[in-house]
């Protein structure tokens, strides 16, 4: 089958990995732009567009297939672990900001990404959108993601010619500037920079994208679960 934005992309080795990164990225950013609802039926079309990305560039980024290991496993729990017990101990990354006078409190605080409350409680199109959400963080997200952060930005920084660094050779400044810059793209800036490195550190040890695409989607998927299940909505 014809893939028209693959051939469109396969032109440069850059933009399979930039392009639909930036597309959901793009996409999240309109959440809620056009009133509460969009919240929640922008994030289902990010999520599908997210995934017919992933289809088309798949033939393009040959580092992008899913494997399983134990350390996988390991480094997705221990993940989860630190992202929610850090929490109470670390300022998030809106509250520094606000300490150091790089922003300003909101007049109106956003209300968390909460189905029930916006939706109603155990309502049909609550628990639809929250399993939008696990899935879409645990099988869409992974892939671009660690296509974009553990691939692309880690070799190029290592390398110009990013093709011609391999996945498991270690660079310094690659590494830990991958994780911060990783981290703060995340509100729980300490937790996303020791994430990014856990995640690295995959990458490296095994040559490839796979484990740390595993190790990102059991990172998710158990923190959907505690989000729901301990009404912890603060994390989305």
């Amino acid at each position: 089958m014809t893939k028209p934005f693959a051939v469109l992309l396969g032109r440069n080795a850059l933009l399979p990995r930039v392009v639909p990164f930036l597309v959901f990225f793009a996409l999240t950013f309109c959440q809620g732009q056009v009133g509460e609802a969009s919240r929640y039926w922008i994030y289902l079309l990010k999520t599908l567009v997210g995934a017919w990305m992933v289809w088309a560039v798949w033939d393009l980024v040959a580092e992008c297939r899913w494997k399983f290991s134990w350390e996988s496993i390991a480094i997705g729990v221990l993940v989860f672990v630190i992202w929610v017990g850090l929490d109470r101990f670390v300022p998030s990354l809106n509250e520094l900001m606000i300490q150091f006078g790089l922003s300003k409190p909101k007049e109106k605080p956003e209300l968390p990404w909460n189905p029930h409350a916006f939706f109603g409680q155990n309502s049909a199109l609550a628990w639809f959108f929250i399993a939008v959400r696990i899935l879409g963080s645990s099988i869409v997200v992974p892939p671009l993601e660690e296509t974009f952060y553990r691939s692309l930005i880690y070799r190029s920084i290592a390398n110009p010619n990013f093709e011609q660094q391999p996945l498991n050779r270690f660079h310094a400044t690659g590494f830990f500037a991958t994780a911060v810059i990783f981290g703060l793209a995340h509100n729980e800036w300490l937790a996303g920079i020791l994430c990014g490195m856990a995640y690295q550190w995959l990458v490296i040890r095994k040559g490839r994208l796979g484990e740390a695409m595993t190790a990102h989607a059991i990172t998710n998927a158990l923190l959907g679960v505690w989000i729901v299940s301990q009404g912890a909505w603060k994390f989305w």
